[in-house]
């Protein structure tokens, strides 16, 4: 596969390295001969907030101000940061609680294995701060099996097991509705999580009558509030796996956590193994894969079968203003729905949850 070139420094001809659907020629190694994509552009870097970015509804808050903030002052939302004294003092004006939680994975070379869960950290405590919402400590393991890789890899990722993990989220659920908490709300980062999570989800609301919320403030196949903010094309996957928005939202974060000098563009790809002639096609992280032109079929597929980078999108069109967007308009968007949430009638049974507190069962 040629190499396309453009004029270097001292206007002579400089090699632009490609990528392609299997990884080769960014951080592993030769090409395999498959279409390629440019690794590296700075066209392609984000053209900056006044080139792009639209007024939006969600670009602030709409729900009238919280007592929680007038009457209470605390020094934080957080329930790790608060006495049980205070806990109490906040039921008294609101039985709503958020829950970020997310994963701890491989996102690609250049990304922090914390980014889903930063994502969902930072839109539940911005909008616990600004609204005077209670948010717990991020729960940072997830449902993540596809991204362990071979044993003795290395990686870094976690995963629990799926009874392990809704048991978790349901002796959480269950432990605060004993509290008062009748409002429940799941700030989910990572998009696996979903795969699982709604035998426990159901199990909460219908055990205790309880409103059980899950909310996914993120943008892989849904752009949603963020079509101004992230500039790659459909095709690029801005949204997905260690690409444009993930990128943008850690530089956001934290850009020291970041490592753009090991960043490179990808593009998932139909894994080897089932795409034997080229009859299949996969263009992002989903499970599903296309076959004559359809998307009807699924596979367990492990993550390094369809992106040996761990990246799908160009993260080089990352920067910290389209992070600080979206975590700005899922925060106020999530401040907007706790408060039309707060007006449904609720009435619950089975508070008490002292066999909570007993070794043994299942969820």
């Amino acid at each position: 596969m040629a190499a396309k070139a453009k004029k270097g420094k001292n206007g002579g001809s400089a090699k632009v390295v490609e990528v392609d659907n299997y990884g080769g020629g960014g951080s592993t190694g030769n090409s395999t001969g498959a279409r390629g994509v440019v690794a590296w552009d700075k066209n392609q870097r984000a053209s900056g907030p006044k080139a792009h970015i639209k007024p939006a509804f969600q670009d602030k808050a709409h729900a009238p101000r919280r007592k929680t903030l007038d009457n209470l002052k605390f020094p934080s939302y957080c329930l790790g940061d608060l006495s049980c004294v205070d806990v109490k003092e906040y039921l008294k004006y609101s039985d709503t609680i958020l829950i970020p939680k997310a994963s701890l994975e491989q996102h690609g070379p250049h990304l922090p294995l914390y980014c889903d869960s930063i994502s969902s950290t930072e839109v539940a405590r911005r909008a616990g701060e600004q609204a005077g919402i209670l948010y717990t400590p991020t729960l940072w393991l997830g449902y993540s099996p596809q991204h362990l890789k071979s044993a003795g890899d290395g990686t870094g990722s976690m995963t629990l097991r799926v009874e392990t993990y809704l048991n978790l989220l349901y002796d959480m659920g269950r432990s605060l509705i004993h509290h008062g908490f009748n409002r429940i709300i799941f700030v989910n980062g990572h998009g696996s999580n979903v795969k699982v999570v709604d035998p426990v989800l159901r199990k909460l609301r219908n055990e205790t009558g309880a409103v059980v919320a899950y909310y996914k403030p993120y943008a892989e196949r849904y752009l949603g509030m963020l079509k101004d903010v992230l500039e790659g094309p459909t095709e690029e996957t801005p949204g997905w796996h260690a690409g444009e928005l993930e990128t943008s939202q850690c530089l956001c974060h934290n850009p020291k956590l970041v490592r753009m000098d090991r960043a490179v563009m990808d593009r998932a790809h139909a894994p080897k193994w089932l795409n034997v002639d080229g009859s299949w096609k996969k263009s992002d992280g989903m499970p599903d894969c296309e076959f004559q032109g359809y998307q009807y079929f699924s596979f367990p597929f492990e993550h390094q079968e369809f992106t040996d980078t761990g990246i799908m999108g160009n993260p080089f069109r990352g920067a910290a203003y389209k992070g600080e967007t979206a975590f700005s308009r899922f925060s106020n968007h999530l401040i907007d729905a706790v408060h039309e949430i707060e007006k449904v009638k609720v009435t619950i049974k089975n508070r008490d949850w002292t066999a909570g507190k007993t070794m043994g069962g299942s969820m």
